[in-house]
């Protein structure tokens, strides 16, 4: 049973739809008709996860209980599928589905009936900005600069669903033109202008669709980054640096910082210190596991250094 099943419609219907679809008007002939079948309940139940609490957990003692976060994944698969701007080259190689975006207007159309409000620029934050593109500062040390937004992203009450795609100017300390913009993009299954990972790619046709999607809060108080159901309501770290097993060889080879900055930003910014090793470790990048990282509780509002990065 899915976070649709009570009212006859999910996500991933939605999504195949899109991809059996020809010829024009795709969301009048697709988009509407689903949206009209999925207000009231679909709606409701997704409004669930939009407030920082202990739903996670208490979906644990229902049958299926992570239906709600396999249908936030399913439903960010629509995402990724209607994204509006940056549609790839026709001959584009590897992508693992045709592109259908929309227009701005009817992308938001969709997700602000289902309960989503639409952001966009403001100052660069790793939270809602995704690196688009880098356009690299003289000053090696200038800090990341939004300079342009190319398309919204959405929230979820508190719960962040996507983050805004950006362009930003930056020195290459902090944000390399090439890395930042072209390296893998974890916890996302497709971008139309970088290689992406997420646990649903290498599954079968329905397996894959047991993947769960990421839970990121923004409260009152604090970020709350990568929540999941197996650690506790308070934020409790689950990898520490007593357990450095926990880490994979590629990962150690990756400094405190770079993880940090991995897990933040769902990519790496500029190349590893550790580069050279690296290169001798072939798809190292698509080997690493960020999927379990975890920071401890924020205080504050402020993020804190992960404790298994000290």
């Amino acid at each position: 049973m899915t976070v649709g099943a009570d009212v006859g419609v999910d996500a991933r219907e939605l999504y195949e739809a899109l991809l059996e679809h020809e010829g024009k008007a795709t969301y009048q002939a697709v988009v509407v008709p689903w949206l009209d079948r999925a207000r009231g309940g679909y709606r409701d139940r997704l409004a669930t996860a939009a407030e920082y609490s202990s739903w996670w957990t208490e979906q644990e003692t229902v049958p299926d209980g992570q239906g709600l976060r396999r249908e936030l994944y399913a439903l960010s698969r629509v995402s990724d599928l209607l994204l509006p701007a940056l549609r790839p080259p026709a001959d584009e190689a590897g992508s693992p589905d045709p592109w259908c975006g929309l227009p701005e207007h009817e992308y938001l159309g969709l997700f602000t009936s289902l309960g989503m409000t639409p952001f966009e620029g403001g100052t660069f934050d790793p939270f809602l900005h995704e690196i688009v593109e880098v356009e690299q500062a003289e000053d090696p040390q200038a800090p990341i600069e939004l300079t342009e937004s190319v398309r919204p992203g959405l929230m979820l009450g508190q719960l962040l669903f996507g983050r805004a795609g950006v362009r930003v100017r930056a020195g290459v300390r902090h944000a390399r033109r090439g890395v930042a913009d072209r390296s893998p993009l974890y916890w996302t299954f497709r971008r139309s202008h970088r290689p992406t990972v997420d646990l649903s790619q290498g599954w079968g046709h329905n397996s894959q669709w047991r993947t769960e999607f990421r839970l990121d809060y923004r409260t009152p108080t604090a970020d709350r980054l990568n929540v999941t159901a197996d650690r506790e309501i308070d934020g409790s770290p689950d990898l520490s640096p007593d357990h450095p097993a926990n880490l994979s060889p590629e990962e150690r080879l990756l400094t405190p910082d770079e993880r940090r900055e991995l897990l933040r930003h769902r990519c790496l910014l500029r190349p590893p210190e550790a580069a050279e090793a690296l290169a001798g470790i072939p798809g190292w990048e698509r080997d690493l596991m960020p999927f379990d990282w975890r920071l401890p509780e924020s205080e504050g509002g402020m993020h804190n250094v992960p404790t298994w990065t000290r």
